[in-house]
């Protein structure tokens, strides 16, 4: 039985405050479904993210995510949409002046949960699903970078999110701990979330092939795996 796509994009064009960054948008997202978005600096990647979660607004085209449509979107239906999508950055911002539980906690917290006893079991579900199970008493500035950036995931799940957007979530990461966070990622993926990552990390690309679009000349198009794909050009500074 097919399911209806959790993002639907038709002939969008996004925006960076008046600067069309990308035209002729069109996509669809399937849940479960793992995409990578690739391109250099300044081409789009972010942009795209940040008009799907609604941090800007789409003057142009239709889009649907996880229900709401975008063209029609209030601003106080905002924080509805973005219960339904999980954000994965690449710096982490955790707070620093408390615990791994005690980040997660606040968020739930700020987001409406009240009942102490199901805010520990959720907290120690996303722990078990990041495997931060015995890392939950520690501070920020005593985890590795690749622990952090699992905090940062478990962070996303919290609201069981039907999207996870990844915005470089390997970026300040060694090679050994990139492959981590994607096999972490793509495990979500396998469980049933759906999850869009924007890297420059073709050598992950190539390794751990998905579905991939490229952002390139102020469009987007998709990456034929079965042919052997040209990164030159494409690689970061």
């Amino acid at each position: 039985m097919s399911e209806e796509p959790i993002i639907v994009f038709k002939d969008c064009s996004i925006f960076q405050t008046d600067n069309l960054v990308l035209s002729n948008v069109s996509f669809n997202l399937n849940p479960g479904e793992f995409i990578y978005l690739i391109g250099k600096v300044g081409s789009g990647k972010t942009s795209l993210i940040k008009t799907i979660n609604a941090q800007i607004p789409l003057r142009k085209g239709e889009a649907m995510v996880v229900g709401f449509d975008l063209t029609k979107l209030k601003r106080k239906q905002v924080p509805y949409l973005r219960r339904k999508l999980g954000i994965v950055f690449q710096d982490f911002q955790l707070l620093t002046d408390r615990s791994v539980e005690a980040n997660l906690e606040f968020v739930l917290r700020s987001t409406g949960w009240k009942d102490k006893k199901i805010i520990r079991k959720r907290i120690n579900e996303v722990l078990e699903k990041t495997e931060l199970s015995y890392k939950s008493f520690k501070m920020p500035h005593q985890l590795s970078g690749g622990e952090k950036q699992r905090v940062v995931i478990a962070r996303a799940l919290l609201n069981d999110p039907e999207i996870i957007l990844a915005d470089e979530p390997t970026g300040n990461l060694d090679p050994e701990t990139s492959e981590e966070i994607i096999r972490t990622l793509m495990d979500i993926s396998k469980a049933g979330r759906a999850v869009i990552m924007a890297t420059h990390n073709y050598t992950l690309v190539k390794k751990f092939t998905s579905r991939t679009l490229k952002c390139e000349n102020g469009k987007i198009s998709e990456v034929d795996h079965g042919e052997e794909f040209d990164f030159t050009g494409m690689m970061e500074e």
